[in-house]
């Protein structure tokens, strides 16, 4: 039974009058932000130095407040990620027409893109369209066409493109539209290799440009090479074959019947694809305030942005740009480091507290899922896990508070602190504790979260995310009331139990990362994905009850490795997966049980 408010307000008036300790202040709060957000740190890429940096003031200033190393000797966890690829030196592209073989220039002429896998190429080539299979549109490219151990030259972009009457939505692009989409449909299809030329009769007037290489969000390896090629080149080929690429564009806008056709068998391509991927060691930071027993809570925020922008930037044109990241996420890191003040501030806790700034949030919740598949405390033990993001622009007194349903007694818990804060307009409408932050990677270990998060703006993921712009004062008002949620979590002895609530439907069924993110839509799976890095497929941090995935007998931890026939190297494959297939149809699919392999039939939900 919920207990009245007014009983669970007094404890925690009775807490903060009995443990005084200096408020979270707006300057030293502000200062770190200075700190984290400065020009000298880039932005913070994960993989980068200056993340490494940036991880070292942090740890210095764990270490100046007295808190312990995680291990009893560093502040440090390391974990390795695959960061932003980069051009080999062995890029090559060449054609033969039956009569010489042209080199073609790099990069003005051909250019891979980052998702690209590294490969040599040789073969005839077999134009399919736009490169798309969508059968709820009742429209696809590859229909009778054999590209199997073929290179694929497909469209920029989708048919009708500026038609508002069209079934893909004319000026809105579908996810049909995007590179990766049509890398895994071509690999589906088992093509060798994909070359993408621009569709140049929709955009008349604009320069010839190829995509830059570094701009181009896709998994780390998408399982097959993607490489860009002027138009003018394809003309030619084109040609060859009595046929213009203008006028097949024209002709499928009329009727979206698709015209693919195999090249004639003069055109053959010999490539080679170098692509390099760093892996590169970076570091969680954690220190811990002990308490009298073994349980504690976890404080916690990622303190890595965009770096130069690349992938994910909100300001395209600005990348190689520093994107200096402070609201996000260098005011949440500094709230860490300012709880941190205040908690060391006080008399020994009844449970203790691991302050924990995790690395490699930007590329997926790498760091907050490394930690909690690698925990250096037991999570049995975390009682909560308190997540900031962008906590340093409130607007008009507006805070979201997510993760109020994950623990039994945590919205009471708040409306009894509330009413202490009346200038707050408090949002609860994520209750279930999934989100694009870390926080989730805790929700799927049956760990209570709260999430804190003071809303976008208009600087998000854009180089103009300045310290000058954080309010100093508000954020330290919101840390005040974090400092008291925390109170009461380590001091009472009731500890909050997990509850597991229904996400919306097709949270997380979706490719992970920022600005770059693609929704999931389509039939309802049931799967929630762990985002640590594996070789090859999708591991399941999670399984929602009652949905598909479970009904089939789907367990956490399992690794999906096919879906309907079809391999799943990576999350985009698994997305692209459920997209192709409708509610009502039953799949087949493989995953890894540890060493033993399973196959489920899994019956498709509908989305709600």
């Amino acid at each position: 039974m919920r207990k009245p408010t007014a009983l669970l307000l007094l404890p925690v008036l009775t807490l903060a009058g009995a443990r005084r300790a200096p408020e979270p202040d707006p300057q030293i709060y502000l200062e770190h932000v200075k700190v984290l957000a400065a020009e000298s740190m880039r932005g913070r890429g994960t993989g980068s130095p200056e993340l490494e940096k940036a991880a070292g003031y942090i740890a210095r200033q764990f270490k100046k407040l007295g808190l312990q190393p995680i291990d009893g000797k560093s502040y440090f966890q390391a974990f390795n990620v695959t960061t932003n690829a980069k051009l080999g030196a062995e890029n090559r592209f060449e054609y033969a027409d039956g009569l010489k073989s042209i080199a073609l220039k790099f990069p003005d002429e051909f250019t891979p893109f980052n998702f690209s896998s590294r490969a040599k190429l040789s073969g005839s080539v077999v134009f399919a369209g736009y490169g798309i299979t969508a059968r709820e549109l009742n429209y696809d490219d590859y229909a009778g066409l054999d590209v199997k151990d073929k290179l694929v030259l497909v469209l920029r972009h989708e048919p009708q493109e500026f038609d508002d009457k069209s079934v893909f939505n004319g000026k809105v692009y579908t996810e049909h539209s995007q590179f990766f989409s049509k890398a895994t449909n071509a690999k589906n299809h088992g093509a060798r290799g994909v070359i993408l030329i621009n569709d140049r009769a929709n955009h008349r007037g604009e320069a010839e440009k190829l995509e830059p290489f570094s701009k181009v969000v896709g998994p780390n390896d998408a399982g097959i090479p993607f490489v860009q090629v002027a138009a003018e080149i394809a003309d030619r080929w084109f040609s060859g074959a009595g046929k213009s690429v203008d006028a097949i564009m024209t002709e499928i806008d009329q009727d979206l019947k698709p015209r693919s056709f195999p090249l004639p068998a003069a055109i053959r391509i010999e490539a080679s694809v170098d692509v390099e991927r760093a892996v590169k060691t970076v570091h969680n930071v954690a220190g811990y305030l002990p308490g009298e027993s073994a349980e504690h809570l976890v404080i916690g925020a990622h303190y890595d942005h965009l770096g130069l922008g690349e992938q994910f930037s909100m300001a395209p044109s600005m990348a190689g740009t520093p994107h200096p990241g402070a609201d996000d996420n260098a005011s949440g890191t500094a709230g860490v480091l300012e709880l941190a003040r205040y908690f060391t501030s006080l008399p020994k806790p009844k449970r203790g507290i691991l302050f924990l700034c995790f690395a490699g949030e930007e590329l997926g919740l790498l760091g907050s899922s490394y930690y909690v598949n690698h925990p250096t405390f037991s999570l049995d033990k975390a009682v909560a896990m308190i997540n900031m993001d962008m906590i340093g622009r409130m607007r008009d007194g507006k805070v979201y508070i997510g993760g109020v349903g994950s623990g039994n007694t945590l919205k009471s818990l708040l409306d009894g602190i509330l009413p202490r804060y009346d200038k707050l307009k408090v949002d609860f409408s994520e209750t279930a504790g999934y989100g694009s932050s870390d926080h989730t990677s805790f929700t799927t270990k049956q760990v209570p979260v709260l999430f804190f998060f003071s809303g976008l703006h208009a600087d998000y993921h854009k180089p103009s995310d300045t310290w000058d712009k954080i309010d100093g004062a508000s954020a330290a008002g919101l840390l005040k009331l974090v400092a008291d949620v925390g109170t009461h979590l380590i001091e009472t002895g009731e500890r909050p139990l997990f509850v597991r609530v229904k996400p919306p439907a097709g949270a997380h069924e979706a490719v992970a990362g920022s600005a770059g993110a693609v929704s999931g839509y389509g039939a309802n799976f049931g799967s929630i994905p762990d985002f640590t890095e594996i070789p090859n497929g999708v591991r399941f941090a999670d399984i929602k009850e009652g949905s598909p995935a479970a009904v089939a007998g789907l367990k956490a931890g399992d690794i999906l490795t096919e879906f309907d026939g079809k391999p799943i190297n990576n999350l985009y494959d698994f997305t692209y997966a459920l997209r192709t297939h409708k509610p009502g149809e039953e799949v087949l699919v493989r995953v890894l049980r540890g060493t033993q392999e399973i196959r489920a039939k899994v019956l498709l939900g509908q989305r709600k």
